[in-house]
């Protein structure tokens, strides 16, 4: 990490005098208001924390196709890009986001409820927040059921956690904590409708201006939020007076300040008050344009902290205070490996540089690189400007985990992931895959510095660039779709692809198959010489004569042990190159399913795979640029699907609107998925008027009314049943229509339980010669789940205007 500039590093220094903390709760990443966080975090100057129960992976993706875990992975990483911008930390439960519920206790169905709070104890009692603070209330206010359950778990967790008798196998890691007291972060409207006195509650200004930073905490707040990029959260700053409420829910009553009754000084710690004189006379005499005359006094209370009790103050402190030592001098420390990846029992060249920028005297003790791998370098003194290096070559062990993100390394069930290791739970990401120590000598005093081993290289457009080292398998057998169709009972051949992690890897692959299938060869022999080397290998599935679904794993076998495990990597500029294993696993699906339209034209939206899986059915799917959009000459295609939110995301749509209910009014089916109504190209996405609205049916398995039965859809060409709404995933659908007018017909009709059946989720009407078609129904997810069904329901739809 670059070193912090004078004005930041002013800021830590007096940040050093500081002994206050809040911990922030809400659901998902983007929940957090990015304004309190940045002011407590930059004015107060608080040990700040912004504890998110899921990771967001069941939203919606608006920078690619990634969806579930991986889409998780994304906005993991979005909030800690967020938090590098507002300074504060990031923590998450085991829960998973499973997609929009109207009730906490919806949520509760499908969360592991004790497991969520035994989570949100663990981060509360790690953390020891003075204050903590929700986003929503518990009363309901935030509409999301699961923002609800999030703060129900806060206000339980606020006092669990002070409660030895609760979660006892905690404490063989952390103590039982007492927060001071909790609010909800409350918004204007919603106290008005409450008819709340203002008066009576803690009022903030969070759009205070910061001449350090030169910038204020809104405007910081929003550079912050701006990194959701996968939501489409990018936001202006704002300039001027920013108003928070905040609703004591539980604790001691608090009057002018938040803070109320707590000392957040060096005067909480026994001992603490020189220090923290000491610490305060260092800031007021730092010279920004000499931050090496500030070290001495640095080193002194370094040494002075150590002296203290045992406390999570001091140890936070120490911490910090390194880091302040090292931008003081201008340190910069460095673990560079000589390869992005290498697999266990395989060697890999690190260099372990430092360089001091200052005339102050330090001196480089020792280097430890990771598996104890001995360092020659004698004990040497930093000279300003001299480059001090050392490189080993470092085994890694046989038994070195693969780097992949924790929470998806088990099976999960459907609203929990898996994660046994009590110490990681709630960590934002995994730690380094190596680290390389580094011990600096200052005075009498070691400074020890952790330091994450990296691969580095120049790209020509963006510069220098970094990515984490990973531990990979010495091979990966990567299946190229998630879900194989069988249209009839002819065998199909599949491509996999073998990676290489090591060199010289040899071995046979084989499928094992679900009960019915077969394949053939029955192994195939593979050597693949250089490390990152591929090949690819053919196998022949045949299906069972009748509809089945299965599945088929992936095998190598390499000097008798089996590698199952493919190798996936999400890359976008924003976020860490991210690397995963996920099994080498693939659904397979014999379906008896006939379909009318040949050639399909899609109009890709913000991100969706449909095209492919309809690629597998032997339909040719073209995507339209924008330049074909204007062009208007669509005659080719049998119909024209548009994919989710395209409405939202291809501005050029407004000067194709016309062509499109030409080719409509011509003969045409066009089918449009769901878009959100805010926001919308065009002001009718269909030849009539209809209202896209937030109505949507979150459960998975509602029950779904046929209320057309003999309608073109559910006879042609393939006859739809109740059945076939089995086995859908997350939700039904979002963003239905209502109201719509009266030349629309309504095929189907579904609701959440206890709720008004919503017919909107379908609108089908003839204009002139052809078909139109609006659907918020959820085929998105549902094709790549592999849900028959889904298939036969949206292959009927692109057909129906073939239909007599």
């Amino acid at each position: 990490m670059p070193n912090p500039d004078a004005a930041q590093l002013q800021s830590s220094l007096k940040k050093m005098t500081v002994l206050g903390s809040v911990l922030y709760i809400a659901a998902h990443p983007d929940d957090e208001n990015t304004a309190v966080l940045a002011y407590c975090a930059n004015h107060r100057l608080l040990r700040t924390g912004y504890l998110a129960l899921t990771r967001g992976d069941g939203g919606q993706n608006l920078i690619g196709t990634e969806q579930s875990e991986l889409l998780g992975i994304i906005r993991t990483q979005e909030l800690l890009a967020a938090r590098r911008m507002d300074g504060a930390e990031q923590f998450f439960t085991r829960a998973i986001d499973f997609g929009y519920t109207k009730s906490p206790e919806e949520t509760f169905t499908i969360w592991d409820r004790q497991k969520v709070l035994s989570d949100v104890v663990w981060v509360i009692r790690s953390f020891k927040p003075d204050i903590i603070i929700t986003r929503f209330p518990s009363t309901g206010e935030g509409g999301h059921g699961q923002h609800t359950a999030s703060a129900i778990l806060a206000e339980e967790a606020f006092s669990l956690a002070a409660d030895a008798s609760q979660f006892p196998e905690q404490l063989k890691y952390v103590e039982p904590w007492q927060a001071k007291r909790i609010f909800w972060n409350a918004w204007l409207p919603a106290l008005q409708e409450r008819k709340a006195d203002l008066n009576k509650l803690i009022r903030l200004d969070i759009g205070d201006y910061d001449p350090l930073l030169g910038k204020s905490y809104t405007e910081l707040a929003a550079e912050s939020r701006s990194m959701h990029k996968s939501q489409g959260f990018g936001v202006s700053g704002q300039r001027a007076e920013t108003l928070n409420y905040f609703d004591l829910t539980k604790g001691e009553p608090a009057a002018n300040d938040l803070f109320d009754g707590i000392d957040i000084t060096w005067s909480r710690i026994p001992g603490g008050e020189e220090i923290g004189t000491m610490l305060g006379d260092i800031y007021r005499k730092f010279n920004p344009e000499n931050p090496s005359a500030s070290i001495p006094q640095l080193i002194k209370a370094h040494r002075q902290m150590s002296l203290l009790p045992e406390n999570i103050w001091v140890k936070q402190k120490q911490k910090e205070l390194r880091e302040v030592i090292k931008s003081c001098a201008g340190i910069w420390m460095e673990a560079i490996a000589d390869d992005y990846a290498a697999a266990p029992g395989n060697q890999i060249k690190i260099t372990a540089a430092i360089i001091n920028r200052t005339t102050y005297p330090l001196a480089l003790q020792k280097i430890n690189f990771p598996f104890q791998t001995p360092d020659t370098l004698a004990p040497v003194d930093l000279k300003k400007g001299k480059v001090v290096s050392s490189s080993n070559q470092v085994t890694i062990t046989s038994e070195t985990e693969y780097t992949q993100p924790y929470w998806i390394a088990k099976e999960p069930t459907k609203g929990m992931f898996a994660v046994d290791d009590q110490k990681i739970i709630g960590s934002a990401e995994n730690s380094s895959a190596l680290n390389v120590e580094f011990i600096v000598k200052a005075d009498s005093e070691l400074l020890r510095f952790n330091i994450p081993v990296l691969y580095r290289w120049t790209d020509p457009v963006k510069g220098e660039r970094y990515r984490p080292f990973t531990i990979v398998p010495a091979v990966a057998v990567n299946v190229e779709e998630k879900v194989y169709l069988f249209s009839s009972n002819n065998p199909k051949t599949i491509t996999l692809t073998l990676k290489s992690g090591a060199a010289n890897v040899n071995g046979n692959l084989r499928l094992q198959l679900s009960k019915g299938w077969t394949s053939s060869p029955e192994s195939i022999p593979f050597g693949l010489k250089n490390k990152y080397d591929e090949t690819k290998l053919q196998f022949s599935i045949q299906p069972p004569a009748s509809s089945s679904d299965g599945f088929f794993t992936a095998v190598a076998a390499v000097n008798g042990k089996m590698y199952s495990q493919s190798i996936q990597s999400i890359q976008y500029d924003h976020i860490p190159i991210q690397t995963l294993f996920p099994p080498a696993k693939a659904k397979l699906i014999r379906l008896d399913i006939r379909t009318e339209a040949r050639q399909i034209g899609y109009i890709m939206g913000s991100g969706d795979q449909i095209p492919e899986y309809l690629s597998q059915l032997g339909i040719n799917v073209k995507l339209i640029s924008d330049e074909e959009l204007e062009r208007g000459q669509f005659e080719s295609y049998d119909a024209i699907v548009a994919g989710i939110r395209a409405y939202n995301t291809r501005p050029r749509l407004k000067f194709a609107q016309e062509k499109l209910m030409s080719y409509v009014e011509n003969g045409g089916t066009l089918i449009v998925q769901y878009n959100t109504p805010r926001g919308l190209a065009v002001d009718n996405i269909g030849p009539y008027p209809f209202k896209i609205t937030n109505d949507r049916v979150t459960f998975e398995d509602a029950p779904v009314g046929i209320l057309l039965k003999d309608h073109v859809v559910m006879r042609y060409p393939n006859i739809i049943t109740d059945q076939d709404f089995a086995g859908w995933v997350q939700e039904r659908g979002l963003y239905f229509a209502n109201p719509w007018d009266a030349k629309y017909e309504t095929v189907f009709s579904s609701n959440d339980p206890g709720e008004t059946a919503k017919n909107g989720g379908m609108l089908f009407t003839r204009y002139g010669k052809g078909v139109f078609i609006y659907s918020g129904y959820s085929w998105f997810r549902q094709l790549p789940a592999g849900v028959p069904g889904a298939y036969k329901i949206f292959v009927n739809m692109i057909s129906s205007g073939k239909a007599k």
